[in-house]
């Protein structure tokens, strides 16, 4: 039966869009000759960011939704022509975006952080660091503080990030008495939220390739303090950890952790087949010396790309580089070093470093397929003028509502992304569309932007279809639905403050004056519910 109305809902919504586009098509008339379509720099020209959107929301799948909005930007630019749809579809949408030296940048950097994960794990580094912080953390507070450390430290990818911290934390956690709900949170809140405030970083090469002219980093490091929902996740998980706070159904959890013992509240743990193949030569050094390699590496093929070694400052060096270049050529030279160093150590073989590179590519291959159709998704837009339109359209509205449009982009975002399950999708979806309205130098411009990131990463991190969330689960070895329900009541705890962050933000975009408000308002809230609990009991 639910299959059945979201068959009958999909078909519904393709039936209206097939509807308005040809409605569409004899409203429009005749078109300026120099236009390249007759929806150019209309409203049809959002048309297929609107489906994408749709579509996302009803069927809860990314990579069709974005494929079907790249196929109606082709059906309206080429005036519902069969050869011309194909033609710009895959000419000057997928072809192009894939030959685009920024974006091959990135998708090469991407690779090859996928293969040093699988290189770092199979030489047994996260294993090594496990057991060394089970022999030295020896409080509940001193764990949830080292894990959330680690986290943070491991800031290059969420995927990387999960799947270390969790084999890595876990003996420590269980020594603890931390139920591994509270270690599922940690993980999932130091994954995403971590990445997004982190300019070496996947994410940041992704945020970037959405933005023109190689200003993509440079745009990015300045929404970093608008990103209120990552700033206040990371502060509300020092404040649980140092105040024992806990509510919700993660109450419970830890409540049985902490008294009698059982870390999993009678749910039986999921098996991990990693554990059973620790590489025992592994050291700490293993894990550790990677890590600050890939980001050394990419910083200094950031500001090499900056043109630092030819006399430009760190700073202007840094804000002016190219990330693509940057990241791609410093996780290659970081990849090299690892290479020769396990080949030194002797902890991998050949063989093993060999087998390790499609394994790399293969779990990097998620990531890849909805940058390459959210790319594609752009160049229809851009093809049909809709940054044009959307301009002159908000520019054109009273002062008063772009001052809103902050709080609205970052509930927009958060629902998107929730039902998608995907942060990137989100991005490639919003951002271009955001950075229509305003130019990059525009301060509101860049809370907008921010709101659109910080949305995308609340909504992934609540929504249980997302990859970061799953892992998260089984990076903890916990059940699936038991994180879903525990984490969200700090998802939205952080989320309501976020969106009162970006009412005060829209009116006042100063990160100088709107992040110490945040700050403020999310330890004044956890100190409320403190009281509240504590009253309760």
């Amino acid at each position: 039966m639910r299959n059945t109305k979201k068959i009958l809902s999909l078909l519904s919504v393709l039936l209206i869009i097939l509807l308005v586009s040809t409605a569409a098509a004899f409203a429009e008339g005749e078109a300026d000759a120099e236009a390249p379509s007759r929806f150019y720099q209309s409203f049809w020209s959002l048309l297929p960011a609107i489906i994408a959107i749709a579509l996302a929301l009803i069927t809860k799948e990314v990579y069709t939704s974005l494929f079907v909005g790249i196929l109606v930007g082709g059906l309206l630019y080429s005036d519902f022509s069969f050869e011309g749809t194909l033609t710009h579809i895959f000419n000057d949408g997928v072809v192009a975006s894939l030959a685009d030296s920024y974006n091959v940048g990135i998708l090469i950097f991407l690779v090859i952080l996928g293969i040093l994960v699988i290189l770092m794990n199979k030489a047994g580094g996260s294993a090594a660091f496990g057991r060394w912080a089970a022999a030295h953390i020896k409080t509940r507070a001193g764990a949830q503080l080292a894990t959330i450390a680690l986290g943070v430290l491991i800031f290059v990818d969420d995927y990387f990030n999960c799947l270390t911290v969790g084999s890595v934390m876990r003996p420590v956690s269980d020594k603890s008495r931390i139920s591994r709900a509270k270690l599922a949170y940690l993980i999932d809140a130091t994954a995403a939220p971590i990445c997004i405030i982190a300019p070496v970083s996947s994410w940041a090469a992704a945020v970037s390739s959405y933005v023109e002219d190689g200003n993509g980093l440079y745009l990015f490091i300045r929404a970093i303090p608008f990103n209120f929902y990552a700033i206040l996740t990371i502060a509300m998980m020092v404040f649980l950890a140092l105040t024992n706070l806990d509510y919700g159904p993660m109450e419970r959890h830890e409540r049985n952790a902490r008294e009698k013992g059982d870390i999993f509240s009678g749910m039986k743990a999921i098996a991990d087949a990693a554990d059973e193949n620790t590489n025992p030569k592994g050291r700490v050094l293993d894990l550790v010396l990677p890590i600050l390699v890939l980001i050394v590496s990419c910083v200094i093929g950031m500001i090499y790309s900056g043109e630092f070694f030819q006399g430009v400052g760190f700073v202007e060096a840094f804000s002016n580089s190219d990330a693509s270049v940057g990241l791609m050529l410093g996780s290659a030279v970081a990849l090299v070093i690892t290479v020769i160093y396990y080949l030194i150590r002797r902890v991998l073989s050949f063989k093993e470093i060999a087998s390790s590179i499609p394994e790399g590519f293969k779990s990097m291959v998620p990531a890849i397929l909805i940058l390459t159709f959210a790319w594609s998704l752009k160049a229809m837009t851009d093809s049909l003028g809709a940054k044009q339109f959307v301009e002159a359209l908000v520019k054109s509205s009273a002062g008063g509502f772009q001052s809103f449009l902050p709080a609205i982009v970052f509930l927009i975002a958060c629902g998107l992304s929730f039902a998608t399950g995907t942060s990137w999708g989100t991005f490639g979806i919003l951002i271009p569309i955001t950075l229509g309205v305003f130019p990059l130098t525009a301060p509101l411009g860049v809370v907008c932007v921010s709101a659109c990131m910080a949305g995308a990463v609340c909504g992934d991190h609540c929504s249980p279809i997302s990859d970061t969330t799953i892992m998260a689960s089984a990076g903890a070895q916990c059940d699936h639905v038991t994180h879903v329900s525990t984490q969200l009541p700090y998802a939205i705890t952080v989320a309501g403050v976020s969106f009162v962050a970006y009412l005060i933000a829209g009116f006042v975009p100063n990160a100088l004056i709107a992040l110490p408000i945040a700050l403020g308002l999310m330890i004044g809230t956890l100190f409320l519910m403190k009281k509240i609990i504590k009253r309760k009991n």
